[in-house]
């Protein structure tokens, strides 16, 4: 989290707008975190977004669209590999976004899938937020141990791997 994922996501979607492509953008329903129909940065950049139940929604909605956008992928059933898959057989191209490891950094549902099938990976850091290094973890501040919890710098921080695991262990 707060890596920039989203925000390169809307800078993707902005250009592709730019450049006159038709662009479907999606967003797991779920995420209401700060609208219910945008696709918000925390930088509070935002797009507008068809939110959806489930991901074999997005092939039915894709209609006539040149690039399709998804945001927060990891929220989605394992179907999304599938509907990236036939997107890109269609000749879509297809921008997602989403965390690659849960809170106990662990590969986060179906994000190795798509990942391991995509063209392109780009990954994003953040920085730590007790010492400053890079990070690509998600600290979970809260005593939850729901796999999907949303929040944001609340219950959430970027860490480093070291620290990630001194607040681990602190945590026990």
């Amino acid at each position: 989290m707060f890596s920039g994922k989203t925000e390169e996501l809307i800078r993707r979607v902005t250009r592709a707008k730019i450049a006159n492509q038709k662009v479907e953008l999606f967003k797991p329903k779920v995420d209401v975190r700060y609208d219910e129909t945008m696709v918000v940065s925390h930088n509070e950049n935002a797009v507008q977004a068809t939110p959806v139940d489930g991901s074999l929604h997005i092939l039915l909605m894709a209609n006539d669209a040149t690039v399709v956008a998804i945001d927060e992928a990891q929220f989605f059933d394992d179907e999304i590999v599938y509907v990236a898959e036939k997107l890109a057989e269609q000749g879509k191209r297809v921008i997602i976004a989403g965390l690659d490891m849960d809170y106990l950094g662990k590969p986060f549902g179906c994000m190795p899938k798509l990942m391991a099938v995509a063209e392109y990976v780009t990954k994003v850091h953040a920085i730590c937020m007790v010492c400053g290094d890079l990070a690509n973890f998600s600290f979970r501040k809260t005593n939850n141990n729901s796999l999907i919890m949303l929040g944001e710098i609340e219950s959430y921080e970027a860490r480093c791997r070291h620290c990630f695991n001194k607040g681990m262990i602190t945590q026990k």
